[in-house]
């Protein structure tokens, strides 16, 4: 580790140097076509200085260090986990170009070093707790999701017996014991290997855990081969606030993209034996985002990603000054998803990465969030598992102002108004009145029921679960599912079209006004009796233009690159060469309307 601040200086000013031409930077293309040739392993990259994967990380540590004084820990053959970056990039705060010149560090890298190896045991595959995100001096964590007592016993052995029996990565050196090395209690094992799991937590102030994981613990063969915090028995975790946010693995993509890539409609099956984890979330983090999360089972794909976002969005906007981590199973399929959409989100807002051009945050955090820390991109187009494509061709999904944490910081900012019903009042109860457009009656029991298991154990009152149901006004119809994972409900598809944004009514109606957090679709027509003005070009709309354009640069660079190599594993013919729907979607996502 010694060096590492000196090293990351040096990359991050690489680019400044005068002089010497520098060698052309990689671009999105040739990074898409070495993602989708084979997964990046660290150990496989060391020591050729002209390879791609050099190339790549070099840039990825060029584009931080335009915003971003940082430290590097060093994952030089992938000594600590075989399939995160070679030099793991540790954020430390805002910078000019000046300062940098004369960058302090403010942590300790050589005890993050040290804390790093030792956790490195607890997580499943080793992928330990990594900051990746920086906003408003809170990290925003990755991680795999925590190992069950098999995998832990198997590398705790294996670094044991090929340590010559001195395991240096998690023994302290003023308690090393036989009994440790010999791993004599289950007891005892966990404790240590989770307690340093905790220590770096708590060293990089992570309050909130996001865990993603429908199941409880992962079971293969009949037997538990992962754990979580939410059912850990003797409660480690049960300092920090824990969310289960159940979500759909990558198999459940095969379903979007079997239905020509419409994420709408697309629900997935609560109903299979596997999934036990209900969602609970703490009360104190659901009240003022104006959701009912007992209808999560009934929501399709688009809303309840939706949901999810504005839910972690909420979480990093809070007052504290605490952190999150956001992890899965294995932390490289439905993670790099959320932690893209978040990187995409805050920088649209101008809030992170903030000299950064489209191009420029699309290349980072394909490269990083995604290639980097391991997403086995081959292996999920050979299988039709679309969650990578899914998540850039979502951004559509997230351009109004309701995704947007400069919504979020001003609405904490205005003073308490008086009582009485404003416009957006009028709205959400118009909405109650008719029902919600998503929620399904009791002849869709399939997806309403609970899912079975325990709840874990957590330490604060959850939300009741209990699936309601609420009439729907909404046009369903279901029809026949392909696989167990997904339950498809056709419904008439609403035009792409959108009036004018709900930001442009408030602003009609008094510049004084705060926005509302509900959707923009209460304001299309028939749903709302008042002229809705046209919008003004605002810090909003700025945000729709800079998500427009990352969307349509990744649609370009993945049709000319991964879209035919996709399609070819394709048995039948009725969904179409992926590079012509790509491409279609492509033409259509240079309209605003669209998106």
């Amino acid at each position: 580790m010694a060096g590492a601040r000196a090293a990351a200086a040096a990359s991050a000013g690489s680019s400044a140097s005068s002089g010497t031409p520098q060698p052309q930077e990689p671009g999105l293309g040739e990074l898409l076509e070495e993602f989708s040739r084979t997964q990046y392993r660290a150990k496989d990259c060391s020591g050729t200085g002209g390879s791609k994967v050099e190339r790549i990380e070099k840039r990825c540590l060029e584009l931080f260090g335009r915003d971003y004084c940082y430290s590097v820990i060093q994952n030089v053959n992938g000594d600590i986990c075989g399939h995160y970056p070679q030099h793991i990039v540790f954020l430390e705060y805002e910078s000019s170009e000046k300062e940098k010149d004369t960058f302090q560090s403010t942590v300790q890298v050589s005890k993050l070093q040290d804390l790093v190896n030792r956790s490195k045991t607890a997580r499943c595959r080793g992928r330990f707790v990594c900051p990746v995100i920086l906003f408003k001096g809170k990290h925003i964590c990755r991680s795999a999701t925590l190992a069950g007592w098999g995998e832990l016993y198997g590398r705790t052995g294996y670094n044991y017996i090929f340590s010559g029996g001195a395991d240096d990565a998690w023994a302290d050196a003023e308690d090393v014991t036989e009994e440790d090395c010999a791993l004599r209690s289950d007891t005892h094992l966990f404790d240590k290997v989770r307690g340093y799991d905790i220590k770096l937590l708590r060293y990089l102030s992570v309050k909130y855990i996001c865990d993603l994981m429908v199941e409880n613990k992962k079971v293969k063969f009949g037997m538990n081969v992962t754990s979580s915090e939410k059912v850990d028995k003797a409660q480690r975790y049960a300092d920090f606030t824990l969310l289960s946010i159940p979500y759909p693995g990558c198999e459940f993509f095969k379903e979007y993209k079997d239905r020509d890539y419409m994420a709408e409609g697309l629900i997935f099956n609560w109903k299979q034996d596997y999934v036990d984890a209900p969602l609970s979330i703490p009360d104190f983090l659901t009240c003022s985002l104006n959701i009912d999360w007992s209808q999560y089972q009934s929501w399709d794909l688009v809303q309840q990603t939706q949901n999810y976002l504005k839910l972690l969005l909420s979480i990093i906007n809070s007052d504290d000054d605490s952190g999150l981590l956001v992890h899965c199973i294995s932390g490289w399929d439905r993670t790099p998803l959320f932690i893209s959409l978040l990187r995409l989100s805050l920088w649209a807002d101008g809030l992170i990465h903030t000299s950064l051009k489209p191009a420029e945050i699309l290349y980072l955090t394909v490269a990083y969030d995604w290639f980097l820390f391991g997403h086995m991109l081959v292996d999920r187009l050979s299988k039709g598992e679309e969650i990578f494509f899914f998540c850039f061709n979502f951004l559509k999904h997230i351009i109004s102002e309701e995704f947007s944490a400069l919504k979020i910081q001003r609405r904490k900012s205005l003073p308490a108004r008086d009582a009485g019903f404003t416009v957006e009042d009028i709205c959400m109860l118009r909405r109650k009145d008719r029902g919600s457009t998503t929620s399904l009656g009791s002849d869709f029991s399939l997806v309403m029921e609970s899912s079975p298991g325990a709840a874990g154990s957590f330490t604060y009152e959850t939300v009741e679960l209990v699936p309601a149901g609420a009439q729907t006004q909404a046009a369903w119809r279901k029809s026949h599912s392909s696989s167990p994972q997904s339950v498809l409900w056709n419904r008439p598809q609403p035009s792409e079209d959108r009036l004018p944004s709900h930001q442009a009514l408030v602003e009609a109606k008094s510049s004084s006004s705060s926005s509302s957090n509900h959707s923009d679709n209460f304001f299309r027509l028939g749903s709302s009796p008042l002229e809705v003005p046209k919008p003004r070009l605002t810090a909003l709309s700025e945000r729709e233009t800079r998500l427009q354009e990352v969307r349509s640069a990744f649609l370009a660079a993945y049709s000319s690159t991964v879209g035919l190599r996709a399609a070819a594993p394709s048995p039948s013919g009725a969904i179409g060469l992926l590079e012509q729907f790509v491409r279609g979607v492509g033409l259509r996502g240079t309209s605003s309307s669209t998106l």
